[in-house]
């Protein structure tokens, strides 16, 4: 068992490409696609108790509510924020993506810091 085991909790596929593009260490990457179930949040938080996890959404609505939705079910969740300005993860630049990552400790590729 890898006991620096990280996860990242985004929305869609293209949220996970763009932050696996930036990532620099193995990082499991989980879309709930848009909000989530009670059942189906309950089954997720099972899965990771044991591990690091960081909550990466975007900043509009239905962000928000996942969000919420994630600090009610599961306070011990680290939670990341995009700058509002580029409201969605998948648009926002990767060297923004980078600096908010490499903030709570996660590696990223080197050539994303320098830029910017």
């Amino acid at each position: 068992m890898d006991e620096n085991h990280k996860v990242i909790i985004v929305e869609g596929s293209s949220d996970k490409k763009k932050v696996q593009a930036v990532l620099n260490e193995p990082v499991e990457i989980i879309c709930t696609n848009g909000t989530i179930g009670v059942s189906k949040l309950d089954e997720l938080i099972d899965s990771l108790f044991d591990k690091d996890v960081y909550i990466l959404v975007d900043a509009d609505v239905s962000g928000e509510k996942l969000r919420k939705q994630f600090k009610r079910e599961f306070p011990e969740a680290n939670h990341l924020y995009i700058d509002r300005m580029y409201r969605e993860v998948a648009t926002a630049p990767e060297n923004h993506l980078a600096t908010v990552l490499i903030g709570a400790n996660i590696d990223v590729h080197a050539e994303y810091l320098e830029k910017g």
